[in-house]
C-alpha cells in the first residue's frame, strides 16, 4: 500500500479550466503559484503553449512543435494562485475558446544556479517534496557533460527543449540511458548515445552527449526533471494486450492526470495522449488531447482512446480499436495523483475511495 507525505496531489500539480475572455484577466484556482503552466485550447486547433518561471513570463515554447522560444505575453505573470493572461491570444485567452491548463509547482520562482554538474545552470527552481525541477543551462558540446537537477533523488523522466529550433528530447527511465524519444512526434524510441551518453541520471546530475539537441556549444536549453514520489507521481511502462479488457497499470494512487506514448512503433496512432479528471471527471475517460498535436479535444476518442481512472491506477479500455494498445505494444507513461491510495498528513491517514 502506498503511503505519501503529500495528502492531496493538487497541492503540487493541478488542472484548471478556463473560458477565454479576449481581454486581460487573472486566472485563479490553481491553489499555488505555478512554476510551469502548460496551456491547450480544447475546442480549437491551436498549438500548445508552455511557460515557466525560470525563463520568465512572456517566454513561450510549444510542446507540439520544434519552434524556438518566442516572446509572447499571453501569460504575462505568475500569481500566488494562478497566472495573469494578457489580451485575447489564441493560445490562452481568445473569446469563445475553452482551455485546459496543467500546472506544476517547483521552487516558487526562478531559483538560483545549480553547480553540481560540469555545466552550472543559469537557474534551477526545485521542489524536492514533489520531485520536480526546472533548469536553464547553456550547452558546451562536451561528451559526458553533466547538469545538476537539484532533486536529491534520481529523475525518472527528463524533458529538454533547446530554446532554438530543435525537437523536444525525452529521457524516460523505462527506456533506459541508450534510448531517446521526441515529445513533439509520433516516433518510436530510438537508440542514441548522443543524448544521454549511455549514462543514467544520479540523485544529483544527469549526463549528456554532444548533440545540439541537448548540449550544443553556446545554445540555451530548458530542462524539466521529474523524480518519482510515492503516492504522488509514477513513471513507467506497460504492455498492451489488444482487447477491451486491456492492461491495468498500478500507480499506488488515484490519478488526476496521465500522459502515455507508444514507444515500440512509429505510426499515426503513436501520439502522446493526455487525460485528466478535471476535463473528464467520470469513467470512461475519453477526452484526450495530444501533446504532439494541435488537435481539438475529442469525446469518445478520435483514436478510440479510452481509459478508466481508478483508486490505485488506471485501466486501458477499447484497446481493440486503439492502435497503441494492440497486443504486444509497449507504452511509457507519466502520472500524477488526485489522491494517494492512503495519504499521511502528520500522524493521520486518509483513505481514498474508489471511482
Amino acid at each position: 500500500m502506498a503511503y505519501s507525505t503529500i495528502p492531496k496531489g493538487s497541492l503540487y500539480m493541478n488542472t484548471i479550466l478556463h473560458s477565454g475572455t479576449g481581454s486581460t484577466t487573472t486566472v485563479t484556482g490553481v491553489g499555488f503559484q505555478p512554476d510551469m503552466t502548460w496551456w491547450k485550447s480544447r475546442n480549437n486547433a491551436v498549438n500548445h503553449a508552455l511557460y515557466d518561471a525560470v525563463r520568465g513570463g512572456s517566454k513561450l515554447i510549444r510542446p507540439n512543435q520544434t519552434n524556438a522560444e518566442e516572446t509572447n505575453a499571453a501569460v504575462s505573470a505568475f500569481t500566488s494562485d494562478g497566472v495573469t493572461l494578457t489580451g485575447g491570444d489564441s493560445f490562452t485567452n481568445a473569446s469563445g475558446y475553452t482551455y485546459a491548463s496543467w500546472n506544476w509547482k517547483a521552487g516558487t520562482g526562478q531559483g538560483s544556479s545549480n553547480t553540481d554538474g560540469s555545466i552550472n545552470t543559469t537557474y534551477t527552481s526545485v521542489n524536492t517534496t514533489a520531485g520536480f525541477s526546472i533548469s536553464k543551462y547553456t550547452g558546451n558540446s562536451t561528451t559526458g557533460a553533466t547538469v545538476g537537477h537539484g532533486l536529491g533523488a534520481t529523475p525518472k523522466m527528463i524533458i529538454i527543449k533547446s530554446l532554438g529550433v530543435e525537437n523536444w528530447e525525452v529521457y524516460h527511465a523505462s527506456l533506459g540511458n541508450t534510448q531517446g524519444i521526441y515529445l513533439n512526434e509520433t516516433n518510436a524510441a530510438f537508440t542514441t548515445s548522443a543524448r544521454w551518453n549511455n549514462t543514467s541520471p544520479t540523485n544529483s546530475v544527469w549526463t549528456m552527449g554532444n548533440t545540439s539537441a541537448v548540449n550544443g556549444s553556446g545554445i540555451d536549453y530548458i530542462a524539466y526533471c521529474f523524480a518519482e514520489k510515492k503516492g504522488f507521481s509514477k513513471f513507467g511502462r506497460f504492455t498492451a494486450n489488444g482487447s477491451t479488457n486491456n492492461a491495468f497499470v498500478y500507480t499506488g494512487f488515484k490519478p488526476s492526470w496521465v500522459m502515455m506514448k507508444c514507444d515500440s512503433v512509429t505510426e499515426g496512432w503513436s501520439n502522446w495522449y493526455m487525460f485528466d479528471t478535471t476535463r473528464n471527471p467520470t469513467n470512461m475517460n475519453t477526452k484526450e488531447l495530444m501533446a504532439n498535436k494541435n488537435n481539438v479535444e475529442s469525446d469518445n476518442g478520435v483514436d478510440y482512446a479510452q481509459i478508466d481512472m481508478l483508486s490505485n491506477g488506471f485501466k486501458i479500455r477499447n484497446g481493440s480499436a486503439w492502435g497503441p494498445m494492440a497486443s504486444g505494444r509497449t507504452n511509457i507513461y507519466m502520472a500524477f495523483a488526485e489522491n494517494p491510495f492512503v495519504a499521511t498528513s502528520g500522524t493521520s491517514a486518509v483513505p481514498v475511495t474508489a471511482r
